[in-house]
């Protein structure tokens, strides 16, 4: 765990762009919070092979996501079944069960769909504030970290220094 929020706060400290780690972790937040083994997730690792993306905060942000997704499945189950059960949209579930590719990407499971609709709407806002944040973290946590006395004297001992090392290797 301790090994992990270092590795978060290297990535933030990093030179990154900020939009690269926080399109990373909104990427994390599509693939973490819905079901693993989906179709959609195709995409989502295509993207973030493709596109400049941070793949270390994708990854830790996978792990925070993926273990959040538990505690809310049960909103994403009642948002999806009333999607599912809308009678305006009776006519474009049934097209799209009938045909194999929607079929094969579970868009008739409750989960699924909430799950997914839920974290496309959040996608933009969840990149533009985790962009604000990072800037904000860079800016000034992160100077005034590493012109407090404490910072100055950890990074000077060599218990740190020891474990820098093992964490590097």
């Amino acid at each position: 765990m301790i090994t992990q929020i270092i590795k978060f706060l290297r990535v933030l400290a990093s030179e990154a762009a900020p939009l690269q780690i926080s399109m990373g972790i909104a990427l994390a937040m599509i693939a973490g919070l819905t079901p693993l083994f989906s179709l959609h997730n195709l995409l989502v690792v295509f993207v973030l092979l493709t596109f400049r993306i941070n793949l270390a905060a994708f990854i830790l942000a996978l792990a925070l996501f993926s273990g959040l997704a538990y505690l809310l499945d049960p909103l994403f189950h009642s948002f999806g079944l009333s999607l599912l059960q809308r009678t305006e949209m009776q006519g474009v579930w049934m097209n799209m069960y009938n045909s194999t590719f929607w079929r094969v990407a579970h868009f008739n499971n409750t989960i699924v769909i909430g799950s997914l609709v839920i974290t496309l709407l959040m996608f933009v806002p969840m990149v533009l504030i985790m962009n604000v944040l990072i800037k904000h973290y860079r800016t000034h946590v992160l100077v005034y970290l590493n012109n407090s006395k404490l910072v100055s004297w950890l990074q000077s001992s060599k218990l740190v220094t020891r474990f820098s090392s093992m964490m590097e290797s």
